[in-house]
C-alpha cells in the first residue's frame, strides 16, 4: 500500500477515535492475514464480517453492493420441491414443444416470431404457474403478471395445454386481420381476456410494474380495496435492462419498501444483437444498481451441477474465476467443446489446473453447456419462496440461462438466434429427443411440424389444471366486470357553464376548480387520483394540498414548512393526490395503474394526469400508446397548452404540435377546449363515456392554457357542437348586404385572437367575419373518415364538419397555437375555400404578442390572412391586402 493511499482522507477522519490502539489493532490484524494467507483470504474475511455486522442489532454498515458470482442461496438451504416435478417437466417439455411449433409454422408464411427467449426461461414461468401465480378466482385480485414480450408464445402454448386456446387460434398466430388471431406479444386490447399489460415496448414493463405494485398500496391505504395479498411479478430480459425506463424507478420501489413486488431478470447474458455485457459481467452491474436502491437481491446462477465443482474449490481460485470471466466469454464456453474449456477457463492459473484434475468431461460439459440455475424448478422454486419470504423491501431474482436452450446447437447461446424464426425437422427431432416427448416420427415426417396435446384427461393437463384451481385459476388472465360509477350532479358543472362574470381566469385554472368540486362528490368524489409530476402549483392545484393530501407510504413524518399557512404541505398515507417528483414517465405509469384499475381490481377509478403540455405526447407518447392497448381510462391534460402562452420559457417549453401526435392514437379522444364551459362539457360527457353504463375504452386528452381570459356563459344548444368539434360562438354584427364575408375557425386560446380580429374585420375593412369554436380538429377529422368509410360500404353519410359549415357564406380560415397541420386535419371536407394560420416551426421566448406577430396568428396577422382569402375570391382587392399588412407592420 502506498503512503498516498494510507493517507487518503475519509470521512472517517472527521469522527472521534475513542481508542485509537484497538483501532490499530484491528489494520494490524488485516495486515497480518493479507501477508501470511494472501489478498483474496483477507476479502473473504472482511466480507463475512460485514455479513455477520448486518445480522447485529444496532450495527448500521452500508450493504455490499456485490456478491459473488455464485448463488445467493446456498444448496443445503434450498426447500424441496413440492408438487410433482416429473409431470411438471413433461409439461414444460409440450410448452416447449408447442411454442417451437407455433412460431415455425408462421414463419414460413413469413410471418416471423420468437423462439429462443421462452426456451431459456420456461421454467421461469412454468414454476410460478404451478406453485406462485394467483389468479383472479380466488380472494382478492389476483396477482398481476408481467410476461416478457418474446416470450408469448410459451404462454400461448401453456394455454392451449389448459384448453384457453385451441389448436386453429395457434394457427392463427400474428394473423390478427380477421379478428380470431393471437397477437404477436401480450396486447390485451387485441386479446382483453388473456393479456393484461403490455410489455413489449421494452423498458415500460419494469416502470409500469413498480408503479402498480405502488398503486396497489395507494389503493389499500385509502380504503379503497384491500389488494395486500396482491404481488406484481416483473418478467424482464436483462438487455431490457439497458432501457432508461427500466432502472428509472428503482429506487421509489427501494424507498417505499414495496414487498409486494419482484422482478425476474433472465440473465441469458443476451441482447437482440449480441452479449448484453460483452466485456462485463451484467449480472453483477444489476446487482449493484438494485442494491444501491434498496431491493433485496437474489442471485440464482448456477445448476446443481456446478455443487461439485464449488465444493472442490478449496482456494476460492474457482469463485474468483467466475467473478473475472467476462459475459461474452461465458456464451462461448457454452459453445465449445471441453478441451477448449479446459485450456482457457481452468488454465488461467495453477489452482484451477489443479482442481480440472478432479472433473470428468462430462462434469465439465454439463456445467458449462446446461446448468444454469434458471432451467432447474428447485432452484427456481427456491428464489420465488425467498423473494416471497423477504419483507421491507422489493426483490430481484437475477437468474442465469442459455438462450435457445432445448432448441439445439444451432440455437443455444448464438448471437442471431433472436432472429431465428423456425427450426427445421431434423432439429424438432433432436429436440423431440431430448424432452422426451411421445412424438413418433410417422407425425414429423410432414413438412409442416404438428403441435402436439397429451389429451385433456391425461395426467398431465389434469394436473396443471389442479394447480391453478389451487392458485386461484388462470394466469395471466384479464377480468373485467363492469361497475358503472353515478354521474355527478350537474351543479358541479354549472358553475363553468355561467361564465367567471368581469374575472379573468385560465381555462387551467377552470379544470381544476371544476375537478376540486367533482372530488367532493359524495359518491364518486374518492375515485378521482390527482397526478401531477411537481407542478401543482404551477397549475394552481396547491388548495387541494390540505383538503386532498398527498399520498405517502410514511405519512408526514416532519413538520412542514408552511404547517401555519392555509395551503400547507400536507402529506398523508391516505392521501389522495399523487404528486411524483420530476418524472413524466412515473407520472404516466401512475395514472396507467389507476386507469386500469377497473380491470385490475374491479374498482373503476378516475385519473387525471395534469402536465406541461410540451413534456406529455412529446415526452411519454409511447406510454400513451401502452395506455391504449391496455384500454385504459381517464384524463390527461396538457396544461400551459400552446406555443405562444409560455411567456419567456422558450423552445422547449412551447408546445405547438401535441394535438398532432395525439391525433394518431386512435383510443384518445383530443380537445382544445377555448372556454371553461367548453371543459365542463367535455369532462362530464368523458365520464359517461368512461365510467357510465356501457363504459367504453377510451381516454380524454385536453388542452388547457394559463391565460387569463374573461371566461363567456354558454350560449344555448351548443352542447352536440362542443363534442362534435365544432359550432358557430358568434354570428358577424356587420350586416351589410354587399359586405365579403368569411368564416373564422379557432380553437384553444385562439379564439380571442379571432374575436379581436373580426371587430377590425369590420370596424377597418367592412368585412363580415363570423367565429366558430373548433373544440376538437381531430374528432372532426375522425367523424369525416367513418363517414369516409360508410361510403364505400354503399351508405350516404356526410361528414358532421361539412353539414355545419355548408351554406356559410364566403371562405373559411382556421387558426390556433399549433402547427397548421392540426387544423388542416379538417381541410378536404371544408366545401368552401379553405386556409390556415398557425405556429409551425420552433418555439422562442419573448411576450405573447411578440411571439404571436412572429408566428403570424395575432389578431392583425389574422385580418392581413383573411383579406388575402377574400382577395383570393376577388371579394376584396389585392392593394387591400397589402394596405393592411402595411398598416399592421406586418409588410
Amino acid at each position: 500500500m502506498t503512503d498516498a493511499v494510507q493517507k487518503r482522507p475519509s470521512e472517517l477522519d472527521q469522527l472521534p477515535d475513542r481508542d485509537p490502539q484497538e483501532t490499530a489493532e484491528w489494520r494490524e490484524s488485516l495486515d497480518a492475514v493479507n501477508k501470511a494467507a494472501g489478498p483474496q483470504r483477507a476479502s473473504y474475511l472482511l466480507r463475512r464480517t460485514l455479513q455477520h455486522a448486518q445480522t447485529e442489532p444496532g450495527v448500521e454498515l452500508p450493504a455490499l453492493l456485490e456478491t459473488d458470482y455464485v448463488n445467493t442461496i446456498p444448496t443445503a438451504a434450498e426447500p424441496a420441491l413440492p408438487g410433482d416435478p416429473a409431470l411438471e417437466s413433461r409439461i414444460t417439455a409440450w410448452n416447449r414443444w408447442n411454442a417451437a411449433a407455433m412460431v415455425t409454422r408462421g414463419s414460413r408464411l413469413g410471418l416471423g416470431g420468437h423462439i429462443a427467449t421462452f426456451a431459456s426461461a420456461a421454467w421461469l414461468y412454468e414454476t410460478g404457474f404451478n406453485h406462485f401465480f394467483h389468479g383472479k378466482e380466488g380472494d382478492g385480485s389476483g396477482d398481476q403478471l408481467y410476461i416478457q414480450g418474446h416470450a408469448s408464445p410459451g404462454i400461448y402454448a401453456r394455454a392451449f395445454l389448459d384448453g384457453r386456446l385451441s389448436e386453429a387460434q395457434l394457427d392463427r398466430f400474428r394473423q390478427e386481420a380477421g379478428g380470431d388471431g393471437l397477437p404477436s406479444y401480450p396486447h390485451p386490447r387485441r386479446m382483453p381476456t388473456l393479456w393484461e399489460f403490455p410489455t413489449v415496448s421494452m423498458g415500460l414493463g419494469p416502470l409500469s410494474a413498480i408503479y402498480q405494485a405502488r398503486f396497489n398500496r395507494y389503493l389499500t391505504n385509502r380504503g379503497i380495496k384491500d389488494v395486500s395479498n396482491s404481488h406484481v411479478w416483473a418478467f424482464l430480459g436483462d438487455g431490457e435492462m439497458d432501457e432508461p425506463e427500466s432502472t428509472a424507478a428503482l429506487a421509489l420501489a427501494g424507498r417505499e419498501q414495496l414487498d409486494n413486488l419482484t422482478f425476474v431478470i433472465n440473465c441469458n447474458l443476451q441482447r437482440l444483437d449480441g452479449p448484453v455485457r460483452a466485456n462485463f459481467k451484467i449480472v453483477q452491474e444489476l446487482e449493484a444498481q438494485f442494491r444501491a436502491a434498496g431491493w433485496n437481491v437474489v442471485k440464482s446462477l448456477w445448476g446443481s451441477a456446478w455443487d461439485e465443482l464449488l465444493q472442490l474449490d478449496a482456494t476460492g481460485a474457482l469463485v474468483r474465476r467466475l467473478r473475472e470471466v467476462p459475459d461474452a466469454q461465458f456464451q462461448t464456453y457454452a459453445t465449445r467443446d471441453v478441451a477448449y474449456i479446459r485450456e482457457h477457463f481452468f488454465g488461467a492459473e495453477p489452482a484451477l489446473q489443479e482442481l480440472a484434475k478432479l472433473i470428468t468431461d462430462d462434469k465439465i460439459s454439463e456445467c458449462f453447456h446446461t446448468s444454469r440455475a434458471g432451467h432447474e424448478p428447485r432452484k427456481v422454486y427456491a428464489a420465488y419462496r425467498a423473494a416471497l419470504a423477504h419483507k421491507g423491501a422489493p426483490t430481484v431474482i437475477l437468474a442465469q440461462t442459455v438462450k435457445g436452450w432445448t432448441l439445439g446447437p444451432g440455437f443455444e447461446s448464438r448471437n442471431a438466434n433472436h432472429q431465428m424464426k423456425k427450426l427445421t425437422g431434423k432439429e424438432f427431432r433432436a429436440m423431440r429427443d431430448l424432452l422426451e416427448l411421445p412424438i413418433p416420427d410417422k407425425a414429423l415426417e410432414d413438412d409442416l411440424v404438428p403441435y402436439w396435446h397429451p389429451g385433456q384427461d391425461s395426467p398431465e393437463v389434469r394436473y396443471l389444471q389442479e394447480r391453478r384451481a389451487e392458485l386461484g385459476g388462470p394466469a395471466p388472465a384479464r377480468r373485467v366486470h363492469p361497475v358503472a360509477l353515478p354521474q355527478p350532479a350537474d351543479k358541479s358543472f354549472q358553475a363553468l357553464h355561467k361564465g367567471s362574470g368581469s374575472q379573468e381566469i385560465a381555462t387551467t385554472m377552470a379544470f381544476v376548480r371544476l375537478v376540486k368540486d367533482l372530488m367532493r362528490d359524495k359518491e364518486t368524489g374518492k375515485r378521482w387520483v390527482p397526478i401531477v409530476p411537481d407542478e401543482a402549483r404551477t397549475f394552481g392545484m396547491e388548495s387541494l394540498f390540505p383538503s386532498a393530501g398527498i399520498y405517502s407510504p410514511l405519512g408526514q413524518t416532519y413538520d412542514p414548512v408552511d404547517r401555519d399557512q392555509l395551503l400547507y404541505y400536507k402529506e398523508a398515507k391516505d392521501g389522495q393526490i399523487l404528486n411524483e417528483g420530476i418524472t413524466e414517465a412515473g407520472s404516466m405509469a401512475d395514472f396507467t395503474a389507476a386507469g386500469t384499475a377497473y380491470a385490475t381490481h374491479g374498482e373503476p377509478m378516475i385519473p387525471f394526469y395534469i402536465f406541461y403540455s410540451m413534456f406529455g405526447w412529446q415526452r411519454t407518447a409511447d406510454q400513451m400508446w401502452a395506455f391504449a392497448d391496455q384500454l385504459g381510462r381517464g384524463f390527461i391534460v396538457g396544461a400551459t397548452a400552446g406555443r405562444t402562452t409560455m411567456t419567456g420559457e422558450g423552445l422547449q417549453h412551447a408546445d405547438g404540435h401535441s394535438p398532432l401526435i395525439a391525433s394518431t392514437n386512435p383510443a384518445a379522444l383530443s380537445y382544445d377546449p377555448a372556454f371553461a364551459y367548453e371543459v365542463a362539457v367535455i369532462v362530464k360527457e368523458g365520464l359517461r363515456r368512461m365510467y357510465g353504463e356501457n363504459a367504453e375504452d377510451v381516454f380524454y386528452y385536453l388542452t388547457v392554457y394559463n391565460e387569463t381570459k374573461v371566461q363567456p356563459a354558454m350560449p344555448e344548444g351548443v352542447e352536440e357542437g362542443i363534442l362534435k368539434g365544432l359550432y358557430r360562438f358568434k354570428e358577424s354584427e356587420h350586416t351589410a348586404p354587399d359586405a365579403p364575408r368569411i368564416q373564422l375557425l379557432a380553437s384553444g386560446t385562439a379564439i380571442h385572437w379571432i374575436l379581436e380580429a373580426q371587430q377590425i374585420l369590420a370596424d377597418e375593412w367592412g368585412v363580415s367575419a363570423d367565429v366558430w369554436s373548433a373544440p376538437s380538429w381531430t374528432e372532426l377529422r375522425r367523424e369525416a373518415l367513418s363517414c369516409d368509410a360508410a361510403q364505400l360500404r354503399g351508405e350516404d353519410r356526410v361528414p358532421y364538419v361539412t353539414r355545419a359549415l355548408e351554406g356559410a357564406p364566403g371562405p373559411v380560415l382556421a387558426v390556433s397555437d399549433w402547427m397548421r397541420a392540426v387544423p388542416d386535419q379538417i381541410s378536404q371536407w371544408v366545401p368552401q375555400d379553405y386556409s390556415s394560420l398557425g405556429t409551425d416551426g420552433f418555439g422562442l421566448s419573448d411576450t405573447r404578442d411578440a411571439a404571436r406577430r412572429h408566428f403570424g396568428v395575432d389578431p392583425q396577422s389574422v385580418v392581413v390572412g383573411a383579406l388575402a382569402q377574400l382577395a383570393r375570391r376577388g371579394d376584396v382587392k389585392h392593394e387591400t391586402v397589402k394596405q393592411a399588412a402595411e398598416k399592421y407592420g406586418l409588410a
